[in-house]
């Protein structure tokens, strides 16, 4: 197979790197405007070839796949010409700007019967994978609340605030963890030194008693990456900062024993044992690339397909919306829906 990564700043080399690993890859083609950034390609990696030309490269019939690393302001164009050559498609997070241009784009690869991806990278790594096993098992018992902080000092984007840069990322996990659907958004925000919003907290509300909840920031002294998430049995923290015990599971939690009509509240608070279970140590992203390319070769659907997309983006946008509206809650459609997600090992 012959893989073509449009785009080659920042991700597209490592996208590069991992296919280049892959024995069903027989070639990787990069494809970039920027001819400086072609040459530390070919400094890199000595025998991709190179090209400049996008067109060229979609017409080209040995070209079987193309992942998209560009910013996301060109992502539905590249996406949609891909699909409409016949080229399965890998696209970078978010997939689009608006729910609208994720649409289009699940349609046509429907249409077209190709295989739409969206590199949500974090769904595969071994510490999220373990979330959803301890969810999907009932170790955690009924899921209570989902809280992440995702800090940094920067990198602050030209094109997208920091609700579409960081908020991208726990929006997914959420939407992967939780089978329930999300039914609103409310999101308050600042914009401190330019015009877009540096600083957000983003709730996501439920039918249920369940509420999950973002801080981003690009304004923290120290990266900060955590999410708890609580649940009637048990509590886990993932700190992706943590080099070996990133996942911590606690045997914690609490018991109302007061009847209706008493004055004193009778609390019964359990303080168990905490375990951090052993995590394997594979590269998210050659997961990410190793699953795009059996969804070619089985026909199978990817956990994070076009209409996973599709879903991360409308929450996102309501984030936006709501962030425009002072926090005013925003209503999901119930059309972005998701099915219950498996396990990538199952």
């Amino acid at each position: 197979m012959v893989v073509a990564v449009l785009g080659c700043g920042y991700w597209g080399p490592n996208l590069i790197r991992n296919f280049l690993q892959c024995a069903e890859v027989e070639a990787v083609i990069a494809c970039d405007p920027n001819e400086q950034r072609l040459e530390a390609v070919r400094r890199r990696f000595r025998w991709v070839r190179t090209t400049t030309s996008v067109h060229a490269l979609l017409r080209d019939p040995a070209v079987e796949a193309v992942a998209i690393a560009t910013p996301v302001a060109f992502h539905h164009e590249l996406a949609a010409a891909a699909l409409r050559a016949g080229k399965h498609v890998l696209v970078e997070k978010p997939m689009t700007r608006n729910t609208r241009e994720a649409t289009e784009l699940v349609m046509l690869a429907d249409a077209m019967g190709c295989t739409l991806m969206v590199d949500h990278t974090f769904l595969f790594t071994d510490a999220v994978q373990k979330l959803k096993e301890l969810i999907s098992s009932g170790e955690l018992g009924k899921p209570l609340y989902f809280d992440s902080v995702r800090a940094n000092l920067g990198l602050f984007q030209p094109d997208v605030n920091v609700v579409w840069d960081l908020a991208s990322h726990d929006a997914a996990i959420l939407l992967y963890l939780i089978e329930f659907p999300p039914v609103a958004v409310s999101a308050v925000g600042m914009r401190h030194y330019y015009a877009l919003e540096n600083l957000a907290y983003i709730t996501v509300h439920y039918e249920t008693d369940f509420l999950a909840h973002f801080h981003v920031n690009w304004l923290s002294p120290v990266k900060l990456r955590t999410i708890c998430i609580g649940g009637s049995r048990r509590m886990v923290i993932y700190d992706d900062m943590e080099t070996s015990e990133k996942v911590r599971v606690y045997d914690r939690g609490v018991e109302i024993s007061s009847k209706e009509g008493e004055e004193q509240l009778r609390v019964q608070y359990r303080a168990g044992q905490m375990y951090a279970p052993p995590l394997p140590n594979q590269e998210a992203l050659t997961r990410v690339v190793e699953h795009f390319l059996r969804c070619i070769r089985t026909g199978q659907r990817p956990i994070s397909d076009g209409a996973f997309g599709r879903a991360v983006v409308a929450l996102l946008e309501a984030a936006e919306q709501s962030l425009s509206q002072c926090g005013q809650r925003i209503r999901l459609s119930a059309e972005y829906s998701l099915p219950s997600l498996p396990l990538l090992f199952a």
